[in-house]
């Protein structure tokens, strides 16, 4: 047997539901839930009666600690967003990429990695070159092989959000830096389920949502920014990118000499006190773990699915397939279809590129697996 890594009682929803969607809207558990509500309770909802200027900058402290060792990086390089998106958004302008570059990406990658660039094209300079993703070709490989000199951004999701895909980061780095390109590496659906290696990666930018795997709510994002851009003026410089955010003078632009300056303004510091347990107890779990224990539970479907039509897109046992989310296709199968019947079961999978996506979290268990199986059986 099985068993949930974390404990199921402190997600509620579990005991409606198997909850195998974590890739999308990820299930925060009660820890987090009562850090949100003892801030709402205690501070939030009083205005400045509990909290001091410098408290509200302090709030950023014990975050970025968890999330710099979650990510595997100095503290110093980890900046706190409103949002992956609000990094995502500025790179073309922080990166300046000369006349006739060319930016490099998935076609199928998440369209916040993709659309700023698409828009930056629109009125500069720069070619856009999309490598499609096949299931028998690797897709690391495929990016290293359309790399050139003109190459100037390659930006790519760690794990790919409708494959499950896993590029080589490390094989990327050598390959941009090869032709003086820029790296950036979204690890919003890897971080919580998988290691996450920004120091050794050594990208030039590492984002993350702070839901799904993290355990948090919208409204906070994070992002590894590589030493050399930390010198650099943010595109869209905000208020609290000061050393000291409330010396407020409006005819100057101090900036933190570390990540913070990528910080723009007041956020939901709600999501930020929920995200911050979120993050220690995933410390405390351990990503090693977490990953063993999605790779138990992939393991497992894709046994109990054998001979049933249902193939996922990768062989688990492909070097790039990640056991955290597996999407599932079958050529005689109606995927909308038999999501409904999972969700008159109370089973909540998604959909992606017209597959099923299974995505497995560390309160997942062996009966949650049996469930969606008999499911599929039948269709």
């Amino acid at each position: 047997m099985i068993s949930s890594l974390s404990d199921r009682a402190h997600y509620n929803s579990l005991a409606d539901a198997i909850y195998l969607n974590q890739a999308s809207l990820g299930l925060t558990g009660q820890p987090a839930v009562s850090a949100m509500h003892a801030y709402l309770d205690d501070i939030g909802r009083h205005g400045n009666m509990n909290l001091t200027d410098a408290q509200e900058v302090g709030l950023f402290t014990p975050l970025r600690k968890n999330a710099a060792a979650l990510m595997n990086c100095p503290p110093e390089q980890l900046a706190i967003m409103s949002s992956a998106g609000e990094m995502l958004s500025q790179l073309p302008y922080l990166f300046n990429v000369p006349a006739g570059g060319k930016f490099l990406s998935v076609s199928t990658d998440f369209p916040a990695i993709t659309r700023p660039w698409i828009g930056y094209a629109e009125t500069h300079d720069i070619a856009l070159q999309f490598v499609d993703e096949k299931a028998d070709i690797d897709l690391t490989d495929a990016l290293i092989d359309a790399i050139d000199e003109s190459t100037s951004v390659v930006a790519v999701s760690y794990v790919q959000f409708s494959t499950g895909t896993r590029c080589d980061v490390y094989r990327l780095r050598a390959a941009t830096r090869k032709v003086g390109a820029y790296l950036v590496v979204d690890v919003t659906q890897a971080a919580g389920a998988v290691p996450i290696d920004a120091k050794g990666w050594e990208a030039d930018i590492v984002v993350c949502s702070g839901y799904k795997w993290l355990g948090g709510q919208g409204g906070v994002g994070l992002a590894v920014v590589a030493p050399a851009l930390i010198k650099q003026t943010p595109p869209a410089p905000g208020w609290m990118g000061a050393p000291d955010p409330f010396d407020m003078q409006a005819t100057k632009l101090p900036l933190a000499d570390d990540a913070r300056r990528f910080t723009q303004s007041t956020m939901s510091y709600i999501s930020m006190a929920g995200l911050t347990v979120a993050l220690g107890e995933l410390l405390s779990m351990g990503a090693v773990n977490i990953e063993a224990h999605a790779q138990s539970l992939a393991k497992l479907l894709d046994e109990e699915l054998k001979n049933t039509g249902w193939t996922p897109f990768r062989s688990i046992d492909d070097k790039a397939a990640s056991a955290h989310i597996i999407t599932l296709g079958n050529p005689t199968g109606n995927v909308e279809n038999t999501l409904m019947t999972m969700r008159n079961a109370n089973i909540v999978c998604g959909s992606r590129n017209r597959r099923i996506r299974v995505s497995i979290a560390h309160f997942n268990d062996e009966t949650d697996i049996q469930a969606l199986v008999k499911i599929l059986q039948q269709a």
